[in-house]
């Protein structure tokens, strides 16, 4: 098996995107361990790598966020007005 680059990173933060919770957190998350293996890697652009990497934590909080808000906890925290005592 070859060695993801970035591209194949940022395919994968794009791919994503379209995907139910867990196989969207489960494709991030090889992303994320795919980018900090490239931290070793000196013809990779580090600026760019760190950038994917904060771009991947930050998408992985939003679906864990988005799946949260969803499930009714969101909702449980931010009732609507017919819901309010």
């Amino acid at each position: 098996m070859t060695e993801p680059t970035l591209t194949d990173v940022e395919r994968a933060l794009d791919r994503a995107a379209g995907l139910e919770t867990a196989e969207a957190v489960s494709v991030l998350r090889t992303a994320r361990q795919d980018v900090r293996d490239l931290a070793n890697n000196p013809d990779v652009d580090e600026e760019r790598r760190q950038e994917l990497e904060t771009r991947l934590e930050q998408r992985i909080r939003e679906v864990k966020e988005r799946d949260a808000y969803d499930s009714g906890l969101g909702s449980a925290m931010n009732p609507a007005e017919d819901d309010a005592p």
